[in-house]
This record gives C-alpha cells, sequence and structure tokens, in this order.
C-alpha cells in the first residue's frame, strides 16, 4: 500500500500545484503524527468518548492518557504504507464484530499493473471506500486515494488523519462560479495526474452526497468534471478518448442493512414534510461514527468491467455506468421485506408485473424475517414508510420504478435521484 508519488515540497507552487488537495506523501507522515499527538480538540474527541469521568474531573490527565495512547498506537508508522497497515487490523476487527459476510466479486477481471478510477454508488460516508481499500489490500494489490469532500473535513484533525489514509480533497465549499470552475479544475486535473503520470488508482463516489433514499445513480456533473483537465489541455481530443484513459470501473456496494438508516429517514421526512433539513453540528462525523460501529448484515462489493467503448457524450457515460452499478448490486432479505411491507397498502405496487418475483418472500427465512421486523421495530411510527423505501428502492431502481410516498408510482429512469 505504498503511495508512489515523488515526495514534493507542501507548497502549492508549480513544482506541487496539488498541495493543498492531495494526499500526504511519505516524508510528511512523521510531522503529521506529532501534530495529531499534541492537537487538543482530537485529545479531548477521544478522551470524551473513552474517559468521560476522568476527562470532566481531570482533563489534564484524560488528554495525556489519549496522547501516550496515540503515540503507543502509531509506533512504528513511517510513511503511509505503515499507517494504511495499523488500519487495515482495524478494518479487520470492524468486519469480524459489525457485519455477518464480506463478499469481493470481480478483481480478478482487473489487471494488478493498471490504474483505475472506482466510481461506486454511495450509501457510507467512509466505509465504502474503506472496503474499496480494504478487498484491494486483501488481495495483495496498492490501495486508492480517496475523494472526499471538504464539508467533512471540520477539524483540522479530520483533514488530517483523512489525508494520512490516502484522501484528496474535493472542493463544495467554494463561492461563486468562477471559485467553483477553477476548484474542480484543479480536481480534474489532480485525478488526472494521479492516474497517468503516478499511475495511482482512485476512487470516487457517482453523485454528490450519499443516497440517502436507497436510489443509486450517476450525476452528470461528476463525468464531466472528471474529462474536463484533459479537454482543457486538447479542445480537439474525442470524448471518447478522454474517458478511457480514465479507466473507468463502476463498483457496487451492497449492505444489507444501514446502520444510518433511521437518521436517513428523518432527513427524508423533514426535507418532504419542511422543505428542508438542517444538520446538527458534526453531524457528519457522527454518521462516520455510526456508519462504522453499526450492524451492517451481509455486504458485497462486486467490480465492474472498465468503460471502453464510443461514449459520446457524459449521459452515455453515466447511462453505462448506473447499468452496471444497478445490475451488481446484491438483493438482501431486507430489500425483499421492506418492499412487501410497502405493497401491503400500495395496490400499484401489488399489481406491477415486474416487482412479482422481488415480492415472492417465500424463499426468506424465518430468522430472517425476525432480524428485519426486529429492526424496523425500533422505528417510530411517524417514520416507518422513510426507513423501508430505503431498502426497497434498489428493486424499483432495477425494474426502472420509482415510488412517491403519496401513494404514486412512476415509470422512471433508473438512474432518477433526488
Amino acid at each position: 500500500m505504498t503511495d508512489t508519488a515523488t515526495p514534493k515540497p507542501a507548497t502549492p507552487d508549480e513544482q506541487d500545484p496539488f498541495a493543498r488537495i492531495r494526499p500526504y506523501h511519505d516524508h510528511e507522515v512523521s510531522e503529521v503524527l506529532v501534530r495529531l499527538e499534541q492537537d487538543r480538540e482530537l485529545l479531548d474527541t477521544l478522551t470524551r468518548f473513552r474517559l468521560p469521568g476522568l476527562t470532566q474531573r481531570f482533563p489534564w490527565l484524560a488528554r495525556q492518557i489519549a496522547r501516550l495512547a496515540i503515540k503507543r498506537e502509531m509506533m512504528g508508522v513511517k510513511d503511509v504504507a505503515s499507517f494504511q497497515t495499523r488500519i487495515a487490523s482495524y478494518m479487520a476487527r470492524m468486519i469480524h464484530t459489525t457485519t455477518t459476510s464480506f463478499e469481493t466479486v470481480g478483481l480478478e477481471r482487473l489487471s494488478e499493473d493498471t490504474p483505475y478510477l472506482f466510481l461506486s454508488n454511495h450509501r457510507d460516508i467512509s466505509l465504502d471506500p474503506a472496503f474499496v481499500n480494504y478487498a484491494l489490500y486483501r488481495h495483495g494489490r496498492d490501495t486508492v486515494r480517496i475523494a472526499i469532500g471538504d464539508n467533512l473535513l471540520q477539524k483540522p484533525f479530520v483533514t488530517d488523519l483523512m489525508r494520512l489514509n490516502k484522501s484528496f480533497i474535493v472542493p463544495r465549499s467554494a463561492k461563486g462560479k468562477r471559485a467553483m470552475l477553477a476548484a474542480y479544475q484543479s480536481l480534474s486535473g489532480y485525478i488526472r495526474h494521479s492516474l497517468i503520470h503516478d499511475r495511482h488508482s482512485i476512487w470516487l463516489a457517482q453523485r454528490e452526497g450519499r443516497a440517502k433514499d436507497g436510489r443509486d445513480g450517476t450525476e452528470s456533473a461528476i463525468i464531466k468534471m472528471l474529462t474536463m483537465a484533459a479537454r482543457t489541455a486538447d479542445k480537439t481530443r474525442p470524448f471518447s478518448e478522454s474517458v478511457s484513459e480514465l479507466n473507468i470501473v463502476p463498483v457496487s456496494i451492497s449492505y444489507e442493512f444501514d446502520p444510518c438508516d433511521l437518521q436517513k429517514a428523518r432527513e427524508l421526512a423533514a426535507i418532504a414534510n419542511e422543505g428542508r433539513y438542517e444538520k446538527v453540528q458534526y453531524e457528519d462525523i457522527q454518521s462516520i461514527a455510526a456508519g462504522i460501529s453499526g450492524h451492517k448484515g451481509r455486504v458485497k462489493l462486486v467490480f465492474g468491467e472498465p468503460l471502453k467503448g464510443d461514449f459520446a457524450t457524459p449521459d452515455d457515460v453515466v447511462a453505462e455506468v448506473d447499468r452496471q452499478v444497478l445490475q451488481h448490486y446484491t438483493l438482501y432479505p431486507s430489500h425483499q421485506l421492506a418492499l412487501e411491507k410497502l405493497a401491503a397498502s400500495r395496490p400499484q405496487l401489488r399489481d406491477e408485473p415486474r416487482l412479482a418475483a422481488a415480492l415472492d418472500v417465500s424463499a426468506i427465512s424465518g430468522a430472517e424475517r425476525a432480524v428485519f421486523e426486529n429492526r424496523l421495530a425500533g422505528v417510530p411510527s411517524e417514520l416507518r414508510d422513510w426507513w423501508l423505501v430505503q431498502y426497497a428502492n434498489p428493486i424499483l431502481n432495477r425494474e426502472g420504478l420509482s415510488i412517491d410516498l403519496d401513494e404514486k408510482l412512476d415509470a422512471a429512469e433508473a438512474t432518477a435521484n433526488d
């Protein structure tokens, strides 16, 4: 898991134009670790979680214990690879304690020597790329550089930790069209530089923000951004060539249960009922923690086929990415049982011929139904349908359908997103 880029000074100048957004290089790791050991906000965050009683009575002592704990955990970490090896041990423990299985399919079709742009559906803030990385690591392959929105980097220590883990920053907070254009040109340039010059793979979500309602679909703006650098360098170059050089591989990540499903239901309901949803401070960080620690049941990762061929427009690319993501998405009993619950009061679902197979739940065991019912029992009644629709939508997506909770079933593009 070695970061193969040649170390350069962390200064945004002509020699290192991506210094503000790129992951840290090996020679920067020691300095960052020292900074983290001294970061009071990180220490306080750790102590509030692990030593709440001591933190209230003797905060200085709790911080010192946390500082020593960080130093102990990072002992022997000298570069990005050793940092990620340490993370791999935590991933293995998390998978053992919060999933019933973790399966990877399709890596054998991909060359070990080719850098790819893994474009995946997006359900969990941190775990989607983490599972991709762990799958690569477990198969002896180099890990990816991870695109992460700057909206998540609300604390300096979070930024440091993410960039140590080979994350690069996606600008979402830039103000004004000119600033946004410049930011996305830089981002596109960095992704192209990573793939072509550094020959280092990239992970990127197919859309901005998680698919909270379970409807996976690629945003054409993502494809336009990805090809921006190539089109700027050579305006006469065919669009299909700009796509081909990226080596885009659609990735489908399927969770039997989403640890953040209840929070997503609250957000969906608020938007529907009030027209907007206001996040509380550090809510995204809380979602990251919930995703890591919460029960996920079965998890499956499917790597698709690299995109090749004549793609004339971004929408052509969108259609192929979405086709592969939806085709490879694994449907679990949780998806069928959610659809069954929604169909119980909606004839348009029960009578839809394309849903007949999915509504046949005879193969689902009593134990699987009990797990689902127990989880549903913890959902407040006013959020119940919003919770169910997250699990039902992957089935509807595959059939080119979508459902509004106002009793309306529409034929829709399978890529539709809210």
